[in-house]
């Protein structure tokens, strides 16, 4: 790997760390301040929102500028959003404009690595760098957690700024404020970035322009006979896991009796298991080779129904261990695929903006269904059992599509697998 893809890691870990600590900090100051339910749940969506309305947008602002720099602009939007929800503003709205910072940030993030990197090193990169991500999933829950809890939040707290009155007097009001710290590592890891060499796309001088550019990509995507196969499973996996990460942490709360503090620890056990399955499968995939992950989608849906009979924490962390383990597995091959067709067809920054807006979408869709759920009463254990029937039945039909593709588009098939087993610049369509 090139120097600059261990910067890009250090970047990326940082920020990721903030992000997901963030999101138990806000859960627990919606908490302590008496919020429903369902506004705890519609975290989830919020943040999700400005990946959905702005994707036209950020895939060619990630296009037009170095990506180091669109990275740390990113960062500085979340630091926006903490303060926001550090002096009044109404945590929803907040942790909205924090998603606003992730949603231009990740177009960047994963588009670098088909700037940086040969076709043969994609699905190995993207498995460090999800397996990163998900370590860094794991120690943010944690620390969001920890940051939540008693015995840090009372240090904190007792902490004495002569002549600065922060007006920070909760726990999650002290986490919010050391993640801004946890951001500015973040940015100044982005400001090492080197430059890949890739000529810039310059935005047109009328923004709106980019809305049927961006419907072109997104519709050139679907219509590809290997992207539409990866593009579907990885859109199903993230917006189902992205709701899992609050499913969870009600079901512990359900399950288990567990605080905020608890069920984070939980949380991070599903992290671990992915880790490795994201680890393993960049060792042991190759991009021609990822479709045969799809039974595991469907492995993993019948898995997340039997939850609902897991009540004894031991029985639970490795169970949740497997889960993420599959769901690692699964994901790594599907998203380095998606990567090489995407930037084959429209360019890196555009073609992880429309996998982003599928996925986005995808989650706010479901996030909104389970909000809406929790308002009018469905349990955690009822929402577990929707979703697992969701990802198993849709992972089905989806290996069904790609079975239908390998009959009646066989050549087309077999001549997209032949270029993404040829080690070169990512030419060809």
């Amino acid at each position: 790997m090139k120097r600059g893809f261990y910067t890009i890691m250090a970047a990326q870990f940082f920020s990721s760390l903030a992000d997901n600590a963030l999101f138990v900090a806000a859960v627990e100051l919606l908490k302590s301040g008496g919020a429903a339910e369902w506004q705890r749940a519609a975290l989830v969506p919020m943040f999700a929102l400005f990946y959905v309305v702005l994707a036209p947008f950020v895939g060619a602002f990630a296009d037009a500028l170095p990506k180091g720099r669109v990275m740390f602009v990113s960062n500085a939007i979340k630091v926006v959003g903490c303060l926001m929800m550090l002096f009044g503003t109404h945590p929803l709205m907040a942790y909205a404009i924090v998603g606003l910072g992730a949603a231009a940030y990740s177009p960047a993030k994963y588009g670098i690595l088909t700037e940086l990197l040969p076709t043969s090193q994609l699905v190995k990169a993207n498995g460090w760098i999800e397996g990163l991500t998900i370590a860094s999933i794991i120690l943010g829950i944690l620390l969001g957690g920890q940051l939540v809890g008693h015995a840090v939040a009372t240090r904190l707290l007792a902490l004495d700024f002569p002549l600065l009155d922060m007006g920070i007097d909760t726990a999650p009001e002290a986490a919010i404020s050391v993640l801004i710290f946890v951001y500015a590592v973040a940015a100044w890891f982005n400001t090492r970035i080197p430059h890949t060499g890739v000529e810039m796309r310059p935005i047109p001088k009328n923004p709106m322009e980019l809305v049927p550019d961006f419907w072109t990509c997104n519709s050139r995507l679907w219509r590809d006979k290997l992207g539409q196969i990866s593009l579907a499973t990885t859109t199903l996996f993230w917006g189902v896991s992205g709701n899992l990460r609050y499913i969870i942490l009600a079901w512990s709360a359900a399950a288990l009796g567990y605080s905020t503090t608890q069920a984070s620890s939980l949380s991070g056990v599903v992290a671990v298991g992915t880790a490795v399955g994201a680890i393993v499968a960049s060792m042991r995939m190759r991009l021609d080779t990822a479709t045969s992950v799809m039974p595991l989608g469907i492995a993993m849906g019948l898995l997340v129904i039997l939850m609902n009979f897991i009540s004894n924490v031991w029985v639970a962390a490795p169970f949740l261990i497997l889960l993420g383990g599959l769901g690692g597995y699964l994901v790594v091959p599907m998203n380095a695929l998606l990567q090489h067709r995407g930037h084959n067809l429209m360019g890196a920054g555009r073609s992880i903006a429309v996998q982003n807006f599928n996925e986005q979408a995808c989650i706010l869709g479901l996030g909104a269904f389970y909000s809406l759920s929790a308002g009018l009463g469905l349990s955690a254990f009822g929402a577990i059992t929707a979703f697992g029937v969701v990802v198993a039945g849709i992972m089905w039909l989806i290996q069904r599509w790609h079975a239908n593709n390998l009959v009646r588009h066989k050549e087309e098939v077999d001549h997209l697998l032949q270029i993404a087993r040829h080690d070169t610049s990512h030419g060809g369509s």
